[in-house]
């Protein structure tokens, strides 16, 4: 040990060994921060110490600025040493004596009050709030520091147990400039002295210190903060490099970066990455939020979850602002509105670069979409704000093209609109077969009018929930709400003529009411109404669902998750062209036939559940198609 002169001993202010007792046990939520916060003071001194060579008009030696990081197993101590401007002994009283006054906030303050503010603002202090240092406390039951400062050759030793009290001496021999901190670690806490977990440590908090850390000769922080860097001097190998660093995929390229920057209403630097795979997608649960949230580039959070929304969780990156309004620990932030005004700027960065992404790079978005599209879409029923901006993301597919991989967007489907459509039409089902086989698809094929295509249940949620685009109404195409455009031969015709078009185009049958109040009567509460349909033209019946229901597949999808779900009443539709029905309209005419019409309702009825994905009355439909075959087989001989 290092002869000393005659201690002199002080006491802590304000209460010192209940205050230590919160500040090393309550404040800071785990034990390595103590090593977070040390080294960045060592930083802070740095920093001081190149300012005070730049401005002081006398030659300083600023070379070879560090930090290193010296663990001794044997001993059970920790030492961590920087060269920076060190202290002297009336700076040791004033910054190491009284809780929660910083030495770097007042450095700053009489930097500013100097008029040098330019310089004063490009230091990167960190230990604003005079705390951290006692978070040495959690793991030494006592701390050494000694420390020469710049402007004397005296160096000095402060000791403390952290009991209230603390000493202070001369240290009579040489001592370098700067500032080392010796750690006597509590007993069971020998793995802060073990090399790799102080560099796992050092890697994950201290990575971007601007000054270079050494652990055992060796450089640790040597992945250089390109976010802070302007874009084009960045390379691509530089930023798939960052990628892996802060990602741990090794060999995978993100899909796209984003490069960001702002200073006004605050300065952050972010880099923002979209991975190349859905994680959620291959089956690993619901994705943590991947930004790391630095303030002067120290970790402060893994995993924020406030800069970006839910839906833009699968983006990592990392976000380094100084005007994080942090709580004394930086570990948690005093005041959320500097966040939430953050988020929506970065928000609306990323998607700007979406919306040119998907114009400039269509098959490139493809791929994106099928990745993330799936959560990119939580937006529209969270962010009412730029639920018309995501609107224009989303991606479906269409009888627009049937049998390619392209997927249209809704402006797309707005370009395409026929004259006087009011409406964006969507069939939903299990696969893009059965969506075709939908006999409520019959009218739109005959007028070649586009229908969205969707065989995820919860494409259909989001549009039900979106209700409508560029002042377009969005409705199913089994929807009693469904209007459509008026033909194009029609447009010239008086209203009498389109009332007689109609007709004729129907062609209804004599009897065909009788057809329909005998099906109701059938049926019962089993439909809300039995009526003439204006979407069929092959088919014989299809059901629809009355105005303002949700559709039949949002419908059994609630009713798979919520037991306790009713499907609603349903609308029969019948078409008067149809062969089989007109052979129903022209038995009506013989009051004998009417069970017989009843039974062939009942069983359309079924078929039309069937078609609709539905599950009717099993045993029923049996002895009533077993019933029509005996009927068939007796009337053959």
């Amino acid at each position: 040990m290092t002869a000393q002169a005659e201690k002199q001993q002080y006491s802590f202010q304000a209460e010192i060994s209940q205050l230590l007792q919160l500040l090393s046990h309550s404040l800071y939520q785990n034990r390595e921060i103590t090593i977070r916060e040390l080294v960045s003071n060592a930083s802070d001194a740095l920093d001081k110490f190149r300012y005070v060579s730049l401005t002081s008009g006398q030659k300083q030696d600023a070379d070879d600025l560090k930090i290193t990081i010296d663990p001794d197993k044997e001993s059970k101590v920790l030492n961590i040493r920087d060269n920076g401007v060190g202290m002297t002994r009336e700076e040791l009283v004033n910054n190491l004596g009284t809780i929660a006054r910083s030495g770097s906030l007042e450095f700053l303050k009489k930097a500013q009050k100097a008029g040098d503010k330019d310089k004063a603002a490009d230091l990167s202090l960190i230990g604003q709030f005079g705390v951290g240092f006692y978070s040495a406390f959690m793991l030494a039951d006592r701390v050494e520091v000694v420390t020469r400062s710049y402007t004397e050759e005296t160096g000095w030793r402060w000791e403390s147990t952290g009991d209230g009290n603390y000493t202070i001496s001369e240290v009579t021999e040489p001592v370098e400039r700067g500032t080392s901190i010796r750690l006597h670690l509590k007993d069971g806490l020998d793995e802060f002295t073990e090399p790799v977990r102080l560099k796992y440590i050092l890697r994950k908090y201290s990575t971007f210190v601007p000054h270079s850390i050494y652990l055992e000769a060796e450089h640790i922080n040597n992945q250089p903060p390109i976010w802070v860097e302007p874009k084009n001097t960045v390379t691509e190998e530089q930023y798939l490099n960052f990628f892996e660093y802060l990602t741990h995929y090794p060999g995978q390229k993100p899909l796209w970066h984003l490069h960001l920057s702002a200073d006004s209403p605050f300065q952050f630097y972010s880099i923002l990455y979209c991975p190349d795979a859905n994680l959620e997608k291959m089956g690993f649960g619901r994705s943590d939020h991947g930004l790391h949230l630095c303030a002067k580039r120290i970790l402060v959070q893994n995993d924020n979850r406030d800069l970006l929304p839910d839906y833009l969780r699968f983006l990592r990156g990392i976000v380094d602002s100084a005007d994080l309004p942090l709580n004394v620990s930086r570990e948690a932030l005093q005041d959320n509105t500097v966040f939430r005004k953050m988020q929506k700027v970065i928000t609306k960065k990323v998607l700007d670069h979406l919306d040119s992404f998907s114009e400039e790079n269509k098959e490139s978005y493809l791929k994106f979409y099928k990745e993330f599209g799936s959560t990119l879409r939580e937006g529209i029923t969270a962010d009412f704000d730029n639920r018309d901006r995501l609107a224009k993301l989303l991606r479906f597919g269409s009888t627009h093209s049937i049998g390619t991989s392209e997927l249209i967007s809704l402006p797309d489907y707005c370009s395409r609109l026929q004259e006087g459509q009011e409406q964006i039409y969507y069939a939903c089902g299990t696969d893009p077969d059965a969506v075709l086989r939908d006999p409520n698809l019959e009218v739109f094929r005959s007028r070649n009018l586009e229908v969205l295509i969707l065989t995820d249940p919860a494409d259909e949620f989001i549009l039900s929930h979106l209700r409508e685009f560029d002042k377009k109404d969005i409705v199913s195409v089994d929807s009693a709400d469904l209007h459509l455009p008026p033909k194009a031969e029609d447009a010239s015709k008086s209203e009498e003529e389109k009332a007689e078009a109609e007709k004729a185009a129907q062609n209804v049958p004599e009897n065909f009411d009788t057809v329909l109040r005998l099906i109701k009567e059938a049926l019962g509460d089993q439909v809300q109404e039995v009526r003439r349909s204006e979407r069929l033209t092959e088919s014989a019946c299809c059901l629809v669902n009355a105005q303002g229901s949700m559709s039949t597949t949002l419908q059994k999808v609630l009713r798979m998750n919520t037991p306790d779900f009713e499907m609603q009443k349903m609308i029969l539709e019948l078409n008067p062209n149809a062969e089989l029905v007109q052979r129903l309209s022209s038995l009506a005419s013989n009051e004998s036939n009417y069970r017989f019409i009843q039974d062939c309702g009942q069983q359309l009825h079924a078929n039309a559940m069937v078609m609709a994905g539905l599950a009717p009355n099993g045993n029923e439909m049996a002895a009533r198609l077993q019933s029509f075959m005996l009927e068939l087989a007796s009337a053959k001989k």
